[in-house]
């Protein structure tokens, strides 16, 4: 990507805190909207030169959901440009202490992770001039209250930044809704924000979301989750087994006892990944249950006389998976973070890069039964009914695809560890 000119409202990210701006009363900062829209470059250049600027020998904190994550997605970004402007910087990994020297002044910025609610004890009990919260929405509320309260030193103010969620979501009722009454203010960015954004780029998000996840990353609404989990799936995109050979072949599986046990064997043919056979038994239904060793079976008719790379599991089915290291197979265990392998099953099925064949019939009546939980107001939430298919669909495109596509799909939900 090409860095132009900043935009006029990247500028007012970048001068808000100036003295003699018209927002410069102003206690805090929200920056939320589209991927891509330029935000997060903005706000954490201008974060650190506020600190820079207005302070010296104090502390300030740079938050995101990992301290990996944020390292990735805003020091790389960041701490380059502010030596471009002169500035000095050594980090200290072990303290995830980074300190900046720029025109006569020296500050620390303490890095911190709130991956849950256990993170709000590791910033207790520490002094800030500020602190910058980056995709705030991903962090649980009592980790951002705690770091707020840090910031104590006459003059310190807050910076957030993040992609929409869902409109009950606790920071948009409290600092979107009520940026007014908190004297924060509210920058809402489109991808049109974003000068290094080519057309042709904008366009090929807005082919790849659908659903929520095009109102909340292309629209950058904070919209409800409603209706249908993949409700761009039609009936025509499911297809033949395609002739010829395969590159690869994998297994996924959602282990279940009382619940059904889904498998689907995925092959490679020319870049696209087809779920080509499956098994599925509800023990419900057939008024029995099947032991490991009976799973196990089935695995090996299902992968028939294919060299399986790997086989993808529930990460929780302990028994299961020793059961198969037992008798040989390569195991890994799924990644399973529901939302953002969602979002990822959806943009490699919108975009070819994952095929349902015909035969497949329990994922294909799960794909329609499978929906939002309206009633869940906390976060978003999809039905624990019908999901067996489901789950094993995205264990795969999380684990293999999410890991060997070399970027293809637009990750904005949630930042990767």
């Amino acid at each position: 990507m090409k860095y132009r000119a900043f935009s006029e409202k990247q500028k007012t990210v970048l001068s808000w805190w100036v003295p003699g701006n018209p927002h410069h009363s102003r206690e805090a900062i929200v920056c939320d909207g589209a991927v891509r829209s330029g935000k997060t470059l903005a706000m954490g250049l201008s974060f650190f030169l506020w600190a820079m600027v207005c302070f010296d020998r104090q502390r300030f904190g740079v938050c995101g959901k990992t301290i990996a994550s944020l390292r990735r997605n805003v020091l790389s970004e960041i701490l380059p440009r502010l030596s471009g402007m002169g500035a000095t910087w050594k980090e200290k990994r072990t303290e995830n202490l980074v300190t900046v020297t720029f025109q006569g002044h020296e500050n620390q910025f303490y890095i911190f992770g709130g991956r849950d609610e256990s993170s709000a004890s590791l910033i207790q009990g520490i002094t800030f001039a500020g602190v910058l919260l980056d995709e705030v929405a991903l962090m649980p509320k009592s980790f951002v209250e705690q770091a707020c309260a840090r910031c104590s030193v006459e003059g310190s103010r807050l910076w957030f930044n993040c992609n929409p969620a869902g409109p009950s979501h606790w920071f948009y009722k409290e600092w979107i809704v009520d940026a007014e009454k908190r004297n924060c203010l509210r920058l809402h960015f489109t991808m049109a924000d974003n000068p290094s954004l080519t057309e042709a780029i904008r366009a090929r998000y807005e082919r790849l979301y659908s659903g929520v996840f095009y109102r909340r990353f292309v629209l950058g609404q904070w919209a409800q989750a409603e209706g249908r989990v993949y409700d761009f799936f039609e009936p025509d995109m499911v297809k033949p087994v395609p002739s010829g050979n395969f590159e690869k072949w994998y297994i996924s599986c959602d282990y279940g006892t009382v619940n059904p046990t889904s498998m689907g064997l995925w092959g490679l043919q020319k870049g696209v990944w087809y779920r080509v056979k499956e098994f599925y038994f509800d023990s419900r239904a057939k008024h029995r249950q099947m032991t490991d060793e009976e799973y196990a079976g089935a695995l090996q008719k299902l992968a028939g006389d294919r060299h399986i790379t790997a086989v993808i599991a529930d990460p929780s089915a302990a028994s299961f998976i020793e059961t198969l290291r037992r008798h040989g197979w390569a195991v890994r265990k799924a990644e399973n973070e529901v939302l953002s392998g969602i979002r990822l099953t959806a943009d490699y099925l919108k975009a070819g890069k994952m095929v349902i064949c015909e035969g497949c019939k329990d994922l294909l009546r799960e794909m329609d039964e499978y929906v939002w939980d309206l009633s869940s107001e906390a976060k978003d939430r999809v039905k624990k009914e019908h999901d067996h298919a489901m789950d094993e669909m995205r264990y795969f495109a999380a684990t293999v695809l999410g890991k060997t596509s070399g970027g293809f799909a637009a990750c904005a939900v949630e930042r990767r560890k």
